[in-house]
């Protein structure tokens, strides 16, 4: 789990084995699996609340990592509505977004992993993938 800085290209999105979890699937993390989109190995990714991850601010802030635009057009984020906005301008399912920079462990192609964690109503804590995808590095 790393934090990306360079310009990327995203190419495609990993198939995952489960993208949602609810209360107690959150405690202490949350475990999944995805598919490469180059060799086919799955790979497990752990994601534990409030300790992985970094804000997604900072992938498209100044269009340092990926452009609004390239997030929104592959489906990562949304726009955040006016009256969530103290969350950021993009978000997964109007919660505090995360991402992190994960590979392959068989061909280590590399995927950027985005999320979001939060209580979605009193009683209702959500983890939410909205997805893994693959990228390149831009030369």
């Amino acid at each position: 789990m790393y934090s990306i800085s360079n310009k990327i290209n995203i190419s495609k999105k990993a198939v995952l084995a489960k993208n949602t979890f609810i209360n107690d699937e959150t405690i202490p993390s949350v475990s999944t699996t995805f598919t490469c989109c180059s060799c086919g190995h799955e790979n497990r990714i752990e994601i534990t609340p409030y300790t992985s991850g970094f804000p997604i601010l900072k992938v498209y802030q100044e269009d340092q990592v990926l452009s609004r635009n390239e997030l929104l057009k592959n489906g990562m984020v949304s726009e955040t509505p006016q009256t969530m906005s103290h969350l950021g301008a993009l978000t997964v399912n109007n919660l505090p977004t995360l991402y992190f920079g994960t590979d392959c462990s068989s061909c280590h192609s590399t995927y950027i992993c985005i999320f979001s964690y939060g209580e979605k109503q009193p009683g209702l804590t959500t983890l939410n993938i909205s997805g893994i995808w693959e990228y390149e590095e831009q030369k």
